[in-house]
């Protein structure tokens, strides 16, 4: 379906122009987060990699140069606490996260739903504001 019409009305041609520009931005979008999303799964990767290469190099350190690498239970068991606190307080930042944009999509579609009747309601304002002002025939 062609939108394109040889209107000169600013309107008619600016229509046609956010028209095409959202179609063009429906069609890219997809491919903007697949690769964000990518590129969020590749630095993780990285991350990890990184801190088990620096965690195995340090470990062979310590062994071939005869250092104990025990812990006390007491120290082993704060590491342990302390990190599934992390992993909790992450969860649960995340569910926080996720619920604010699910509240800002409903609210975002609630809107779209919305704005016609917002336009409307200021046509009629516009309206009223300008009928003492016209001619009457």
């Amino acid at each position: 379906m062609s939108t394109e019409t040889q209107s000169s009305d600013v309107y008619s041609v600016y229509k046609q122009n956010v028209q095409k520009y959202f179609e063009n931005i429906s069609k890219v979008t997809p491919q903007y987060f697949q690769s964000i999303t990518h590129l969020q799964e590749e630095c993780l990767k990285a991350c990890e990699k990184s801190i088990n290469a620096s965690v195995s190099m340090n470990q062979e350190i310590a062994k071939k140069s005869g250092l104990t690498t025990e812990i006390p239970s007491s120290a082993k068991s704060a590491f342990v606490d302390a990190n599934k606190q992390f992993v909790q307080a992450s969860t649960v930042n995340n569910q926080i996260v996720k619920t604010t944009i699910d509240a800002a999509v409903q609210n975002i579609k609630t809107f779209n739903d919305n704005v016609n009747a917002f336009a409307d309601l200021n046509k009629n304002i516009i309206q009223s504001w300008i009928a003492p002002f016209t001619q009457k025939n």
